[in-house]
């Protein structure tokens, strides 16, 4: 199940990173997929990393939010820059479930997510 870490407060104009982990990620060759969900709202897609490390952004963050691979090989990490609180969301992460069986099975777990809260 992914674990989804960092979140916090922050003052607008401020940066966090978040972590996520999952166990097995590398070992069988899944991509990463960001969400956040705002209170009251839809869940949305955020950004993506594929294990070659190609990044994918929604265009609310292109600029501010950048995704890579953390230290450890089953880690992706979120960086938040020039934080505003429409940005104001739990956010969570799964594997994409285009790369393969086992990528498939485990994004279907969501993990618990991480806040995010920002303040002007």
């Amino acid at each position: 199940q992914p674990v989804a870490a960092g979140g916090g407060s922050a003052q607008s104009g401020g940066a966090l990173r978040l972590s996520c982990r999952v166990s097995g990620l590398t070992e069988n060759g899944c991509a990463m997929d960001w969400f956040r969900q705002a209170d009251g709202m839809h869940k949305e897609w955020v950004a993506s990393i594929s294990q070659d490390g190609s990044a994918t952004y929604a265009n609310s963050v292109k600029g501010r939010f950048s995704v890579s691979k953390g230290d450890s090989g089953d880690t992706v990490d979120l960086q938040m820059d020039n934080l505003n609180p429409k940005v104001t969301a739990t956010y969570s992460c799964k594997t994409d479930p285009h790369g393969g069986a086992w990528c498939a099975d485990t994004s279907n777990y969501w993990g618990q997510g991480t806040r995010v809260t920002v303040s002007s």
